[in-house]
């Protein structure tokens, strides 16, 4: 959902890609070869989900024999919500969990089968104790004097992954965040007691992102801001765009909270739906990685206790109560769900846009932004029944 290259409020008529021609699944200019029938619905590129951890009882973080036919699932469902690819989150677990998951979620094109999986998101075991939220204790992980084979026999291979979130605190985590950017792997900040000095040097050794502003990490204060003065910083790079996920389902962030975000630093916005296995299920008790979760209306707590531990808000309604609660434009908040995790990703070029030579990755919108449908390499993959396209 994001309209970069393409500056409208929305698209209202579809001419194959956008008033672009589609060949070849992608985006290219010259005159409409076809119409897609949309009425004067808008229409905008697809969503990106940079974090999920499962959905519709699927849990990522579960070891078994078949993780593949799990991702499948949660893939295929979430085209319903204007998700065409999303990066699939294993929680901190014990190493053969990893050695076990990781090589079976492999980096896949998105089509009628379901969403396409842009690499998985490892948070954790590299965290703050003091604020790991629903991570599990005993599970948690340090960085000896040779920190990335910490890093590696912890994983395993690292070839299907694209996020790490780790605690810039955590001593040698310098060294590690240089050593996973060289491999061309984003490093995000959280669950974490950092100090602004700590996160800004992690930022100058090669992170990029923060998980989840906010929350698993110190509140701001006005004499250190801790992780959340990375938004205003003068010590970042130059040229260098900090990204930050915002969980928007109007549980994990007042409100005002998402509006000093948005207004001190819009650019690097990316909604994230901090999705658990019990999306789209109903109240009672699930699992979410080695820990048991207990959702109750729209929250998920640890069970027995009121401790978050992720949302059942998918990325549709966070994008809607985005848009409610800062009073930005459209554009705005579709751009915090698509072109922001693309470019967090270094995939601008051919995820979240309708720019010339973009993958026609694009959903069909109602006037109040419920998902008519979703279609990916210019093809319909999903349509509401009562949208009549």
């Amino acid at each position: 959902c994001g309209l970069a290259g393409f500056r409208l409020p929305l698209l209202r008529a579809l001419p194959a890609c956008a008033q672009r021609v589609q060949r070849d699944s992608r985006c290219v200019a010259g005159s409409p070869q076809r119409w897609l029938p949309c009425s004067s619905s808008p229409t905008a590129a697809s969503c990106a989900a940079a974090r999920c951890s499962g959905g519709f009882g699927v849990d990522f973080s579960r070891a078994t024999e078949d993780v593949g036919s799990g991702v499948a699932l949660v893939a295929r469902r979430l085209l319903s919500h204007g998700v065409t690819s999303f990066c699939p989150t294993l929680v901190t677990s014990p190493p053969e969990v990893y050695h076990k998951v990781l090589p079976q979620i492999p980096v896949k094109s998105g089509g009628p089968h379901g969403a396409g999986v842009l690499g998985v998101h490892l948070e954790g075991p590299f965290i703050s104790r003091e604020k790991r939220g629903a991570h599990p204790e005993a599970y948690l992980r340090s960085f000896g004097a040779n920190a990335f084979h910490d890093v590696l026999a912890t994983y395993g291979p690292l070839d299907n992954v694209c996020i790490v979130t780790l605690a810039p605190e955590l001593d040698r985590s310098h060294e590690v965040i240089q050593a996973l950017t060289a491999k061309g792997i984003r490093v995000s900040l959280g669950h974490s007691v950092a100090d602004l000095r700590a996160a800004e040097v992690a930022v100058q050794s090669g992170a990029t992102f923060i998980t989840h502003l906010f929350n698993a990490m110190l509140p701001f204060h006005h004499r250190d801001p801790g992780i959340v003065g990375l938004l205003t910083s003068d010590q970042l790079p130059p040229g260098h765009c900090i990204f930050y996920g915002m969980i928007a389902d109007g549980i994990h962030t007042n409100p005002a909270a998402l509006r000093i975000a948005h207004r001190a630093h819009p650019q690097g916005l990316v909604l994230v739906t901090d999705a658990v296995p019990a999306l789209g299920l109903g109240n009672g008790r699930h699992t979410l990685g080695q820990q048991e979760v207990e959702v109750d209306g729209l929250i998920a707590y640890i069970a027995g206790t009121k401790t978050l531990s992720g949302s059942i808000a998918p990325m549709d309604v966070c994008i809607r109560h985005f848009l409610q609660a800062t009073g930005c434009s459209v554009e705005s908040a579709l751009e915090a769900a698509s072109l922001h995790p693309a470019q967090l990703l270094g995939l601008e070029k051919t995820k979240g846009s309708l720019d010339f030579g973009a993958d026609a990755d694009f959903v069909v919108l109602d006037d109040t932004l419920h998902v008519q449908a979703t279609y990916i390499s210019g093809e319909l993959v999903w349509q509401a029944e009562e949208a009549g396209l």
